[in-house]
């Protein structure tokens, strides 16, 4: 993570916003994915039953997603605005428009 590390109570009221700002966004896909957003937990599921989970992490001061059979953990570059996969540098929106688009078999753009 670039810069100073984020207090806990930065680390949630970002993560909330996020998060909170994902649920909306994958509820105004129409149809095939639900999203429901519980305590930090944002569960994704899919009309043939698979899930796929966002959450925070506060202890890691990261969002985790699985999906896939894979997992990715995101910290949030404060300086930017955006969370980054700790491996790959790929972006949260981003990563979840391409597996919702490969989950759905069309193109998913979440609006920001």
């Amino acid at each position: 993570m670039s810069g100073e590390p984020l207090s806990e109570r930065e680390f949630d009221a970002v993560a909330d916003r996020s998060l909170g700002a994902l649920d909306r966004a994958i509820n105004e896909i129409p149809d095939g994915v639900d999203a429901d957003l519980q305590s930090g937990i944002l569960t994704l599921e899919f009309e043939d039953g698979i899930k796929y989970i966002v959450n925070s992490h506060r202890a890691a001061r990261q969002i985790w997603m699985a999906a896939e059979r894979a997992a990715w953990h995101f910290d949030y570059r404060q300086s930017e605005g955006r969370w980054l996969a700790q491996k790959t540098g790929e972006e949260l929106w981003s990563t979840l428009e391409a597996v919702l688009s490969r989950k759905l078999g069309r193109a998913v753009k979440l609006d920001r």
